[in-house]
């Protein structure tokens, strides 16, 4: 996809436990994505069965979706940093082509 005036770059979202949204965060950082964007209170159903949005009591079982974008180059490196905490507890990661309009905000 090419559009006059947007950058390619890649697009990662995570649906991970609310409870470990600030160990993957800062994992993302370290990795060099320059910033995310977090919905709580996701809902879904998968390989782990239904999960509701915000919980009543807690957000300790809810769970998070984190976008971030960075410039193809970095997302190799960002995509073998994560996968190991897919691995090792429930959350899905999907990964895809994008563009942008201020490519300067994901250097």
């Amino acid at each position: 996809m090419t559009i006059d005036g947007l950058t390619p770059m890649t697009k990662i979202e995570l649906v991970i436990p609310t409870a470990e949204v600030d160990a993957v965060t800062a994992l993302m950082r370290s990795i060099g994505a320059t910033g995310y964007t977090a919905l709580g209170g996701v809902s879904g159903f998968g390989h782990h069965g239904a999960h509701g949005g915000r919980m009543l009591f807690n957000d300790r079982d809810a769970l998070t979706l984190l976008i971030t974008v960075v410039p193809a180059d970095r997302a190799q490196t960002l995509v073998d940093g994560l996968r190991p905490v897919l691995e090792a507890g429930s959350g899905v990661m999907f990964v895809s082509d994008t563009a942008v309009s201020r490519p300067e905000y994901f250097r």
